[in-house]
C-alpha cells in the first residue's frame, strides 16, 4: 500500500484512559506497514455503551461527531474488535431514518477495520518475521472481534510471522466474562503454561488481568499490538503499575 494512504486511528476510550501504549503500538505497526497515520483530535466515544443501554439519542449524537471527525480518510482503523464492531455494524443503523446520514455511515463502515484485520486482510502485511523469536503466548478471541468481525486467523498469522508460538487454550473463544459472567475461563489460561496472554480488546484484557492478579497467577496480560510492535518491552503488563514492575 502506498505511503500516501491516509489512515485515521480510532483510539477508543479504554485505550485513551487506561492504556495509551496500545494506541502508540497501533501507530507504529501501521507506519511500519507503510501508512500515513493521523489521530483526529475531535474523536470521542464510539457510542457503544449508550447504544447497548438503549440511549439512542446519545449514541446518535456521538455517531454524528464520528462521521465529521473521520470523513475524508482512506481507512479508519481500530485496535479493538468491540469498538470496531460498533462502527462497522451498529452505527449505520442509528441513521435508518435519515438517508443522507445513513449513506455517510455506510461509507464509514466500509472503510473501518480492526487493526490486525487491516494489517493482514487489507495490507497483506507480515513484516515482523523472526522479530520476537522464541516467545510463547496464549490468545483469547474476544466476542466482538470473533463474532462480529471474523477475527480469528489474523492475530495468529501475525504472531507466527513474528516467531511467537501460541499455546492454545481448550476454549479460546469462550467469553472472558467482561459481558457479565465474570471470570469463567481463567483455569483455561493458566493450564496452557504460557507466561503471557494476549487479546485484541482492552476491555477483555483488563478483566482477565484483574482476576489473574488477584489470584496470584504470574501470567502477563498484554494487548497483541504491544507485543507485535515491540512496545511491550517498554511498558509493564496490564494490571501492573510501572512502579511495581513486571515481577
Amino acid at each position: 500500500m502506498a505511503a500516501e494512504t491516509r489512515v485515521a486511528l480510532f483510539v477508543t476510550c479504554l485505550v485513551d484512559l487506561y492504556r495509551p501504549s496500545v494506541g502508540f503500538a497501533a501507530i507504529k505497526l501501521l507506519e511500519l506497514a507503510g501508512c500515513q497515520v493521523e489521530v483526529p483530535r475531535a474523536q470521542t466515544c464510539c457510542g457503544q455503551p449508550a447504544c447497548n443501554s438503549g440511549d439512542r439519542a446519545t449514541a446518535r449524537e456521538l455517531a454524528e461527531g464520528i462521521l465529521d471527525a473521520f470523513g475524508g480518510y482512506d481507512y479508519v482503523v481500530v485496535p479493538s474488535g468491540s469498538c470496531g464492531g460498533m462502527l462497522k455494524h451498529q452505527l449505520p443503523h442509528l441513521f435508518d431514518d435519515d438517508p443522507n446520514l445513513r449513506s455517510r455511515a455506510n461509507t464509514l463502515a466500509a472503510r473501518t477495520f480492526e487493526l490486525l484485520s487491516f494489517l493482514t486482510d487489507v495490507l497483506h502485511w507480515n513484516g515482523l518475521s523472526n522479530s520476537l523469536d522464541g516467545c510463547e503466548v496464549t490468545y483469547h478471541d474476544s466476542c466482538s472481534g470473533l463474532r462480529e468481525l471474523g477475527i480469528k486467523v489474523q492475530p495468529r498469522k501475525l504472531l507466527q510471522a513474528a516467531g511467537i508460538g501460541v499455546r492454545e487454550m481448550t476454549d479460546p473463544d469462550v467469553c472472558c466474562g467482561f459481558g457479565g459472567t465474570f471470570c469463567v475461563k481463567y483455569p483455561d489460561i493458566v493450564a496452557t503454561g504460557a507466561r503471557t496472554v494476549l487479546a485484541g480488546d482492552l476491555g477483555c484484557l483488563l478483566n482477565i488481568a484483574g482476576l489473574l492478579r488477584r489470584d496470584g497467577h504470574r501470567v502477563q496480560v498484554r494487548h497483541v499490538a504491544e507485543v507485535l510492535s515491540g512496545i511491550a518491552d517498554h511498558v509493564p503488563p496490564i494490571g501492573i503499575s510501572a512502579r511495581a514492575g513486571s515481577d
